[in-house]
């Protein structure tokens, strides 16, 4: 495995912002940035053997600067939605950021993707590291965040997530990077496969906010317990579907520990790539509008043209005590993995 650094440009506030290749000895390589702690690009052999860049994002820092999409980033402190931006922590409510509709969303105004973060080579990974402030986005206690990415000669990337407080917080992240497996160039991902290792989804209301209700997935449109292409069902008359017109929700991962959460795969291109992580929960995002002006080589990504992946905590946790909990404490350290494997149909 070779890693290298180089510089990706320096940032508005006037910091050196790092780009890492891990390249393995069949030529497949990752690239990932310190600057939000990101997943820059994914470049696996398809059927024929061609590399293709299966992730979208864009060429420059300045770009990612101003990026809304969140492309490929770490995003926290708190992943997806807080109701009306509040929770109540050990008797006393903390208010945070309005910034998605009536709700907060994926760490306020600034979050963890619009910092430059520590960054090293350890050995044949890349190690990043963020220390949040007590206070910050309005969470209370100072949060040590490392994120280690690594690749592998399969065609492995994992990704380790450790955070620790000195006070109770609340806490959940993800990655949030965008797949296509025909290329982050190709035009759609409906005519992709999916399955996914759940039999219920969190249920949401009009503003993409989980109510709380947990509902089965059998004899409806949000059924990927069998593989279907994505877009079989995506625009059935179903009042989930009807609120963002796409797929923006949260399934319940069967099983524990390290297990297979989701298997995505394009027939066009061979390309399969399945996940596997410790998190209950995965949010399946599929934009049904461009989710930028532009990305890599100024091209414009439509609608439909891309799939999240995202394992996490639920979202909304903080509303809903009976859903597997977010609170951090000082005496019990996050520990997660999240794994995404990249192979080619036979």
């Amino acid at each position: 495995m070779n890693v290298t650094r180089q510089p990706f440009g320096t940032t508005s506030d006037g910091t050196t912002a790092y780009l890492y290749c891990m390249k393995n000895q069949e030529g497949a390589y990752v690239t990932v940035t310190s600057y939000g702690c990101r997943i820059v690009s994914i470049c696996v052999p398809d059927r024929d053997g061609n590399l293709r860049d299966v992730c979208l994002g864009y060429d420059t820092l300045a770009e990612y600067e101003k990026d809304t999409a969140h492309f490929g980033a770490v995003v926290g402190r708190h992943a997806n939605r807080i109701e009306k931006g509040q929770f109540t922590l050990n008797g006393k409510t903390y208010s945070l950021a309005v910034n998605n509709g009536p709700n907060h969303l994926h760490g306020g105004l600034r979050g963890f993707h619009f910092y430059n973060w520590d960054s090293r080579i350890d050995g044949n990974k890349v190690r990043f590291t963020r220390i949040s402030p007590d206070g910050e986005e309005g969470y209370p206690g100072t949060l040590t965040m490392n994120v280690t990415y690594s690749w592998s000669e399969d065609n492995e990337l994992c990704i380790l997530y450790e955070a620790t407080t000195d006070q109770d917080t609340v806490f959940n992240t993800t990655n949030h990077s965008y797949f296509n497996l025909d290329g982050e160039d190709a035009p759609t991902v409906l005519n992709h496969m999916l399955t996914i290792n759940a039999e219920q989804f969190t249920e949401a209301d009009e503003n993409i906010l989980t109510t709380g209700r947990i509902l089965d997935v059998a004899g409806t449109p949000m059924d990927f317990t069998h593989s279907k292409p994505i877009g079989q069902d995506i625009h059935e008359d179903y009042y989930q579907l009807k609120y963002s017109k796409t797929y923006d929700h949260n399934f319940v991962l069967s099983g524990s520990g390290l297990t297979e959460a989701a298997v995505l795969l394009s027939k066009n291109s061979g390309i399969r790539m399945t996940c596997f992580t410790d998190q209950p929960g995965i949010q399946l995002y599929v934009p049904a509008k461009s989710p930028s002006e532009h990305g890599k080589n100024g091209r414009i990504y439509p609608a439909y043209g891309s799939a999240c992946l995202e394992t996490q905590h639920f979202p909304n946790a903080t509303s809903h005590p009976e859903f597997p909990s977010v609170v951090l404490t000082p005496d019990q350290p996050f520990k997660s993995k999240t794994i995404y494997h990249f192979s080619v149909l036979s």
